[in-house]
């Protein structure tokens, strides 16, 4: 079947899938797979230190994929050389760029002139709603499901895009926990026109992630207590309004970091997991499971049981959300 969303039109890829900007793991290679795949691979600009080094990546990719798209991710704040590097991507004709973490404000007219078709990524519908009326042409919404720079408005994945459906007027992607074909096809069926994917790219054999947490990962189980607090858990109020009072006092770069901290929450005091095996009668027998597997990942290593190529993981994700929807007799005939 043809997957054609607004997502797809807008970025001319074959599938609505599109690959997450992975901090520290963004590379060319990473990008050029999934958009040979027929998603929307992202380079990270955050991964090449200079400026140099970005221009010599932009090059690679552009061998590797010809004329297929690529998106850029600009995470301000946590990017040395940023603006050197948006003009690298204007020298070089970069056709989509997305723009994460801090208000788009300052860089909004820059991508209009350079006629770019932009995307921008946070954590809450009303940063996103600001987004819209700066003039972006696509949204990725990410709920808390999803791993990494957390808010105090963040909502559980499904229950974000569902509002956000009814409050947006330009395209939306579901970000945060989402790595197979269910996932796939629940963000779409709640208005979403695209998927964004971290943790299940970081896992492919195409990413430079370490193995040994690659295996993490795989190993990990969603229900994990402390995995629950990480990705749930709101900020610490306290923390969070004397990092947000802090903004004027430290340069922009170190206080981000400082923001994303707070979120990133690592508490010593949750016990480790119990899990309930398998029923015998009517007894349970209890095992000890141990701390949380190291490795940054989301609630989607519930759906992370190998480590694929990148083309195997997309093409598992649409054959088998086809095959779901071949499936509902309730279409038959529509």
């Amino acid at each position: 079947m043809e997957w054609k969303t607004r997502i797809t039109e807008l970025l001319g890829c074959k599938y609505p899938i599109l690959e997450g900007g992975l901090s520290g793991m963004g590379t060319w290679e990473l990008a050029a797979a999934v958009t040979n795949a027929g998603g929307e691979g992202c380079i990270t600009a955050g991964v090449y230190k200079k400026p140099e080094n970005f221009r010599e990546a932009i090059h690679k990719i552009r061998e590797s994929v010809g004329e297929k798209h690529f998106a850029v991710n600009f995470t301000y704040g946590m990017n040395t050389y940023a603006d050197e590097k948006f003009e690298v991507c204007v020298e070089e004709k970069v056709r989509h760029i997305e723009t994460a973490v801090y208000k788009p404000d300052d860089i909004a007219e820059r991508i209009k002139k350079a006629g770019m078709t932009w995307i921008h990524k946070a954590a809450s519908l009303r940063h996103l709603k600001h987004a819209e009326k700066l003039g972006v042409d696509a949204v990725v919404l990410v709920g808390l499901d999803g791993w990494g720079f957390k808010n105090p408005e963040q909502l559980p994945t499904f229950t974000s895009i569902a509002w956000a459906a009814n409050e947006l007027n330009i395209p939306l992607i579901a970000a945060g926990g989402i790595g197979d074909a269910r996932t796939f096809l629940g963000a779409l069926a709640l208005g979403a026109d695209g998927i964004y994917m971290g943790t299940a790219f970081e896992v492919c054999k195409e990413s430079r992630l370490p193995e040994k947490i690659k295996q993490n990962i795989v190993k990990a189980v969603p229900n994990h207590p402390d995995l629950i607090y990480e990705l749930l858990a709101p900020p610490d109020p306290k923390e969070y309004k004397r990092i947000l009072d802090a903004k004027d006092k430290m340069p922009f770069e170190k206080w981000i970091p400082a923001l994303e901290a707070v979120g990133l929450k690592h508490n010593p005091d949750v016990p480790p997991m119990w899990e309930m095996a398998e029923p015998k009668g009517d007894d349970m027998d209890i095992h000890f499971i141990g701390p949380r597997l190291k490795g940054p990942y989301s609630f989607a290593c519930a759906y992370i049981d190998h480590v694929p190529t990148v083309k195997e993981l997309i093409e598992s994700i649409i054959q088998k959300a086809e095959g779901i929807i071949d499936g509902w007799e309730f279409l038959k005939g529509v």
